[in-house]
This record gives C-alpha cells, structure tokens and sequence, in this order.
C-alpha cells in the first residue's frame, strides 16, 4: 500500500470505467487499451474504481480482478488511486485492504449522502477508516446529493483538521469554485492539495483557484491534458479555446454519463461497446447523429487514436 507515496497527485487523474463483453462479464481487454490510453495521454495518475467505474455494480472479484489489470499495465508509471468504494466503514476498510497488493498511492473515499446534515457521524465514518488502515492517504470526496453528503466547506475541514491522513480533497458540490477557494484557504497543514471533479465541466474555473488535479471521466483524456498542460504553461487563451470546444460533449455527457463515456471510447477504437450495468438512458439515432458531429469537432485533439 502507498508505494507510491513520494509521487504527489497533479494533472488530469481520469476514472478509468469498466468496460462489458456481450455476456456480461468484465473485458480485460478494454480495460488494458483504456489504462494505456491514458497513460500514453500523458494523465498524472489514475483512479479506479470510482463512482464514473460503475463500482456499485462489480463485484468484488471483477474489482479486483480489474485493478490487477491495471496495475500490470501501468508498472508503476503513474500513481494509482484505488476508490474504496460504497457501504459502511467496515465495508471500505475490507475494499482497501484487498486492493494492498496492488501498490496504490491513494485512497478516495466518499462521506457518503446519510451524513448530508451530520458532520459528527462524517467525521466518524472517516476517523474509523483511517484508524484501521493507519498507513493510508486518503483524498477525501465531497460529491453533492443525491451521491454523497455535500457538506459545507467548513466542516470538511474541520474533518479533516482533525485526520491527518487526509492529504487530498476532492470537491464537486456545487458551486465548485468558491468552495475550493475556501478549502484552499482555510487547508490544515498536512492537506498537500485540492483536486477538481464535476467531469471536468468547471476546470477553468478550478486551474484558476489552483486545484492541483482534476479527476474526470476518461474519453478525452488527451484533450484534457492539453488543456491543463496549456493553462499551466500560461497558455490561458489555448487552454480556453480547447474548453470552449469540448463544453458541448461534457454537457451531454452530464446526462448519459458512463454510457457517453464508453459510446466516445469506442467510437475512438478503444472499448468494443458502450454496455452500462447502471440504469442508464439510451442513445436515440438523433442522440448519435449529435455525438458524431462533436468528436468529429474534437478529433483535432486526438492525438493516440482516430475515430472509427
């Protein structure tokens, strides 16, 4: 666990999604294109499994089984991230400790929605966590309802004031921005940074407020790192411009989620398909049409696949 720990989290950390065969089961094939794909994009890290991998939908072998994919084909190039995944404390300690073997440098957990109004069983939920696993880094994900608790910024750090092992925050509550500011702001000591999320539809927003990462889905991943590695240069204008042209995907993205994600990443040569176990909404003709046009805007971006 934490083999990584002298690499700090930075740059695009995309959630790598679990791609299906026809029958049901987990394609490691995918899941071997998807993770080398991001790596060859030039992402700072990689998250799985994340709410964006379908995790309340895998079971405990196929989590495993895939993180052992992705572990082997990353051979220690990038951080990894392991997402301890949904239940109670308990459940998550079990999740984290199973995924040990393949050397993570993070954990992301998320306060989960019953603790909405109850910063006192938040900061239990994190502290039980955090005292069964002792060596563990913890990005601490405040994600809005109705998929976790959307807790003010106050008491988030507050929580995380008071549990030194977290050293990450990840916050997508709406509004983002001034949220992150005041986490920034008001950090304890030992948080190393403040990471972005909202599938990367406020980024610019964010670099400004100096997130040191951004964590979204991972069908443009190359796009992203552009648009960050521009801003980061003092690039702003380019860094805009590349944002500008990716809003109107990410937009329907916001709706389809993974099933936008994996209809993109086979489009691009990568997934065989876009089966989702989540109760998603389908593409109409009409939805598709539309999603031919955007990536063919956006294939000036693509710089490891084309379009198929």
């Amino acid at each position: 666990m934490n083999k990584n720990n002298e690499m700090t989290l930075k740059g695009v950390l995309p959630v790598i999604p679990t791609p299906f065969n026809e029958d049901g089961g987990v394609d490691k094939e995918a899941i071997k294109k998807i993770t080398s794909f991001c790596i060859e994009s030039g992402a700072g890290g990689l998250v799985f499994p994340g709410v964006a991998s379908e995790y309340d939908f895998l079971s405990a072998e196929e989590r495993l089984e895939l993180l052992e994919v992705i572990y082997e084909v990353n051979k220690g190039k990038l951080p990894l991230i392991c997402g301890g995944g949904k239940g109670d404390a308990e459940t998550i300690v079990n999740n984290i400790l199973e995924s040990e073997p393949f050397g993570f440098h993070a954990a992301m957990i998320l306060i989960p929605k019953q603790y909405a109004n109850d910063e006192k069983g938040a900061h239990d939920f994190l502290a039980t966590i955090a005292k069964r696993v002792p060596n563990l880094s913890i990005i601490l994900q405040n994600a809005p309802l109705p998929v976790g608790a959307g807790l003010s910024p106050k008491a988030i750090c507050r929580i995380a004031e008071s549990i030194e092992q977290v050293k990450y925050i990840k916050e997508e509550t709406l509004p983002s921005g001034s949220r992150i500011t005041e986490l920034i702001e008001n950090a304890p000591d030992h948080l190393i940074g403040v990471i972005g999320g909202g599938g990367a539809r406020y980024i610019i927003d964010e670099m400004k407020r100096s997130v040191v990462a951004t964590m979204p889905a991972s069908e443009i991943t190359d796009l992203h790192v552009q648009m960050w590695n521009a801003f980061k240069a003092g690039d702003v204008e380019t860094a805009r411009e590349i944002y500008k042209d990716s809003l109107p995907l990410l937009i329907i993205q916001a709706i389809y989620r993974m099933r936008l994600t994996k209809h993109v990443l086979t489009e691009r040569g990568i997934f065989k398909n876009d089966i989702v176990r989540a109760p998603l909404p389908e593409f109409d003709d009409y939805d598709k049409k539309e999603l031919s046009f955007q990536l063919q805007s956006l294939s000036k971006y693509f710089k490891t696949t084309v379009l198929s």
